[in-house]
């Protein structure tokens, strides 16, 4: 159910004028957080602020590269406007958590799993930037009311006793903890404060030196800074650091370290000012959890795995090789077609596990980084073999059955394996190599790995470039078509064309169908493509009876129809529309199908060729003989034509023809006939197999040996 939002526009006189997305998401933000704010301005001013505010989100969000910075300009601007109440920040995140990606996100330009990731990383930000503005005006004011008193305190001796109230209550009653020291490190005095945070007596306190109060995750530069201050060498110094706790737990802390100095300027004291921050670390830490681990299975995410990749291919990292198995499951699509997306979870939660269990080790890391996609790294491995061995183990782990809601599943995967030195790889580069591999081992049957190879790289490559700019060839009218002659051979005339689409690609060159159909049928290209193609060969046959060529018996063109093509819903529609618009005869187009297509194809489908049969339109049974269909079974086909596959013919090229082909050959013809269908013969490169086609009764014939594709232009009408 959609919340009502609070900043929806009125309507005025019958029409309203809705706000742009982040003007309402200002208005809602306004309406949350004004009344609990100590700000001075007015509702109205407070909500210009904040639509400023949120167009410096929008603006971060989308940017390229992401940088979280502006958060914590947004977060320290908050605090200037005073909206300090004890529920301010957690009412402005929750906010911004659920509306900034409703009315301020452009899709069109971000993903929503990169925004989802970029807007939890804009909360931390502005936490962070909120707490640390906070935390610097407290300390400020704290810092100033300590030296003043300090200072206070030995300038007037009259004003002694009014001096050290007014400190004793500030040391007593801050919020932060205070402790003094003196130069060599002993701890003079504490504050309450001080020593509730660090849980320890008053004799447990003082009977420690500053430099006693060590930890194990100290950064490196914190005792050089104490180091040069208790030198006089600086006036103060800021760090985060933890201190260990004496019930063994740790605090985290915001540590500001100041010199006070005498009347002459000689060091003095050192006055401490320590802020707990374990809730907010505690807080950033899951934050940064939530952002780089995938929700599901808790392995690290796309972006962990990014950014440890990069860290790693860096020269500076230490590392010399780093090699990668990229795993893809094979049919996991159908798991959650057929069972649910519950089901499919729980098996990528148990793949998840396995993998897990079977490929962790020092230097290893397993991340999920898609749906059903997993990537292992290994840092500086031994040799390759170890990382194939990886994959080995990686398939061996989820090879048993998996029991997801009582019923037991099978797993396969397939897998990229790449492994090369850091100098010669690029985090992009490796993990396209690896994705690369993982598909050619998918193509090879699934369930197995293979390891990269350039060459291969460079094939896929080529096939993903051509499928990227099949779309942009469409529309900048690269295709073209040439046609080949059907000839009859009874008396040798020309009694039509196969149309065969051709690609006129700027940096390849001419490219055959064989090298963009697939790519064309892969992405649903190929209905927009051939329709196209049917439409340009209608229109060409038109041209040509107009022409007067092919004489009393109008020129019939042949136009292939893809299987995708073949289930299209608008198929009769179309076609028919294309002949009414040329006001060709729909005896003047054959639609050739091949024969696995058409086989395959049950009543129901079949059902628009039956319907285009009965109008008059050809239909030819493409490639006949290299399917798995009998001649019995062109029955119940609504094929007119059989187009018998080069492949029963190259034996009659020979001298003497192959007897067996002749057989063959004229068992099929004879067969053909009786059926009712005509026979047209391709492949034809030779007079010696034209003429042994002829005897054997063949119809119609193609090939070399008549004439190869062409523009229509030169279609001969004779042979």
């Amino acid at each position: 159910m959609t919340p009502a939002h609070p900043g929806a526009p009125r309507e005025r006189d019958g029409a309203a004028e809705p706000p742009d997305g982040p003007e309402r998401f200002a208005r809602i933000w306004c309406r949350a957080v004004y009344p609990s704010t100590a700000t001075s301005m007015t509702r109205e001013e407070f909500a210009e602020l904040l639509l400023e505010l949120t167009h410096r989100l929008t603006a971060a969000l989308h940017a390229h590269p992401f940088d979280p910075a502006p958060g914590q300009a947004v977060g320290e601007e908050l605090v200037r406007a005073h909206c300090t109440g004890a529920d301010s920040l957690p009412r402005m995140l929750d906010v911004i958590d659920a509306y900034l990606l409703l009315y301020c996100l452009e899709p069109d330009r971000l993903e929503t799993e990169d925004a989802r990731v970029r807007c939890t990383r804009l909360q931390h930000a502005i936490a962070a930037g909120f707490a640390r503005a906070l935390q610097e005006r407290t300390r400020s004011e704290q810092e100033t009311l300590s030296r003043a008193a300090l200072t206070a305190q030995k300038e007037i001796a009259g004003a002694l006793h009014e001096s050290e109230a007014r400190f004793r209550a500030i040391f007593r009653d801050a919020a932060l903890g205070i402790g003094i020291a003196d130069m060599e490190g002993r701890i003079l005095d504490f504050n309450d404060s001080l020593a509730r945070m660090l849980g320890g007596s008053d004799y447990h306190i003082r009977s420690r030196n500053v430099r006693d109060w060590t930890h194990p995750d100290d950064a490196p530069e914190v005792w050089r800074l104490q180091g040069e201050l208790m030198r006089g060498e600086r006036d103060h110094y800021r760090v985060e650091k933890p201190y260990p706790r004496s019930d063994g737990t740790v605090l985290w802390t915001n540590l500001t370290v100041s010199l006070l100095r005498d009347p002459n300027g000689e060091p003095q004291y050192m006055l401490a000012m320590v802020e707990d921050i374990s809730e907010r670390r505690l807080f950033n830490l899951r934050l940064r959890y939530q952002a780089t681990h995938d929700e599901l299975t808790h392995l690290p995410n796309r972006a962990l795995f990014f950014e440890r990749l990069e860290q790693s291919l860096n020269p500076d990292s230490g590392y010399r090789r780093v090699g990668l198995c990229y795993l893809d499951l094979d049919g996991f699509k159908a798991v959650n077609d057929s069972l649910g997306h519950a089901v499919g979870d729980q098996l990528l939660i148990a793949v998840a596990e396995r993998l897990e269990e079977a490929l962790a080790g020092r230097g290893r890391l397993l991340a999920r980084i898609g749906g059903d996609e997993f990537v292992a790294m290994v840092l500086d491995p031994s040799s390759p073999a170890e990382v194939v061995e990886l994959a080995h183990r990686a398939l061996e782990a989820i090879s048993a059955p998996v029991e997801v809601g009582g019923r037991e599943l099978m797993v396969r995967t397939s897998i990229g394996v790449v492994e090369g030195a850091v100098s010669e790889l690029n985090s992009s580069e490796v993990l396209r190599s690896a994705e690369i591999t993982m598909y050619r081992a998918k193509s090879e049957g699934g369930n197995r790995y293979a390891v990269a190879d350039p060459d291969s790289d460079a094939r896929a490559i080529s096939r993903h470039h051509l499928t990227h700019h099949l779309p942009g060839a469409l529309k900048g009218c690269e295709f073209f078509i040439e046609y080949q002659p059907l000839i009859r051979m009874a008396d040798g005339r020309t009694e039509g064309a196969e149309a065969l689409v051709r690609w006129s690609h700027p940096r390849h060159g001419v490219l055959g169908p064989d090298r963009f159909i697939p790519l064309a049928e892969h992405t649903g290209l190929i209905v927009p493509l051939g329709r196209w193609v049917l439409r340009e060969a209608v229109r060409q046959a038109r041209e040509w009876q107009d022409e007067g060529r092919g004489g009393a018996e109008p020129l019939r063109v042949n136009v292939n129809l893809s299987p995708r093509q073949l289930h299209h819903p608008d198929l009769v529609e179309e076609t028919v529309g294309v002949l009414e618009e040329f006001r060709l005869a729909p005896e003047a187009l054959c639609l050739e199908v091949t024969e696995s297509a058409m086989v395959r194809a049950d009543d129901h489908e079949l059902k628009p060729l039956r319907k285009l049969s009965e109008l008059g339109v050809g239909i030819a049974l493409d490639d006949f003989g290299t399917g798995y269909s009998n001649l019995a079974s062109l029955r119940r086909l609504p094929a007119g034509t059989l187009k018998l596959d080069r492949s029963f013919t190259e034996g009659l090229q020979h001298h003497p023809a192959d007897p067996v082909d002749l057989k063959i050959v004229d068992g099929i013809v004879s067969l053909a006939h009786t059926l009712g269908l005509a026979v047209t013969v391709e492949g034809v490169e030779t007079s010696g197999q034209a003429d042994r086609l002829r005897e054997l009764g063949c119809d119609s014939a193609q090939g070399w040996y008549y004439a190869r594709p062409g523009p229509p232009e030169q279609l001969p009408i004779t042979v």
